[in-house]
């Protein structure tokens, strides 16, 4: 069984304007597949549509069992607490230390009087200190997230999605604001701790050499559909250029 299998989804902001035009794929339940395609072609969209932070206009996201479009709201949030999300723009509570940033990865599991109070289970705790042990941040436990650089905040994003021990995980551009070296380490972290957890990712990203070097499956949008599916040695300038259009900017 796939981890999710998505059928003849559309997505349309304004009526008659299609974002996504009828995509359908299945994902594997293990490692990286990464979808590439140039900007407003829908790779946002495809991905925030998995988990509802953007409502499909149609069609069919099967994920453990079930359609998640049409889940009722008590039914959608019981689901996500197994799909983990990596934003672009780190998306933490800034006013709130590293710890209590992570915990929050497990408000779908803690009572909401209790998370509240935030009274969290020991294990909560001990397992949040083992996340922030593995992607290098043991030593902030106690610092605001708004102290962090940018590299540091996407950790604490990652061991966040990875508290929810999620059987999917969503990144949406999670690198687009980071340099090329923080972007090279964050990539290998994901790979890292979701291939030793056989979690199955999905994640939307502009570099493709990045794309090319860390992911197991590319898909190319181009103008809300899938134009390219398949392994990363695949990927020839010939089906660039059907992806991002043109010729010119590849040897640039």
């Amino acid at each position: 069984m796939p981890a999710l299998s998505i059928r003849n989804l559309f997505k349309e902001y304004t009526p008659g304007k299609p974002v996504l035009r009828g995509i359908s794929l299945d994902v594997s339940d293990q490692g990286i597949t990464a979808i590439i395609g140039p900007s407003g072609t829908g790779k946002s969209t495809l991905i925030r549509c998995i988990n509802r932070l953007v409502e499909p206009t149609s069609g069919e996201i099967l994920f453990e069992g079930e359609d998640m479009v049409k889940l009722d709201r008590r039914l959608l949030r019981l689901a996500r607490r197994h799909i983990g999300m990596v934003f672009q723009e780190y998306n933490l509570v800034e006013r709130l230390t590293v710890m209590e940033n992570l915990l929050c990865g497990r408000l779908g599991y803690v009572p909401p009087l209790k998370a509240w109070l935030r009274k969290y289970p020991q294990e909560d705790i001990t397992r949040a200190f083992e996340l922030l042990d593995v992607v290098g941040l043991s030593d902030f436990v106690n610092q605001r997230a708004d102290s962090l650089s940018g590299g540091q905040r996407q950790r604490v994003g990652i061991a966040r999605a990875l508290m929810q021990e999620p059987k999917l995980l969503l990144a949406d551009e999670p690198i687009s604001s980071l340099d090329p070296k923080t972007s090279v380490e964050i990539m290998s972290l994901i790979r890292e701790l979701c291939r030793s957890r056989s979690i199955p990712v999905m994640i939307n990203m502009h570099d493709v050499e990045l794309a090319k070097r860390f992911a197991d499956r590319i898909i190319g949008m181009a103008q809300g559909s899938v134009v390219y599916d398949g392994a990363s040695a695949g990927l020839s300038d010939e089906q660039l250029k059907t992806i991002y259009g043109g010729r010119d900017w590849l040897h640039a």
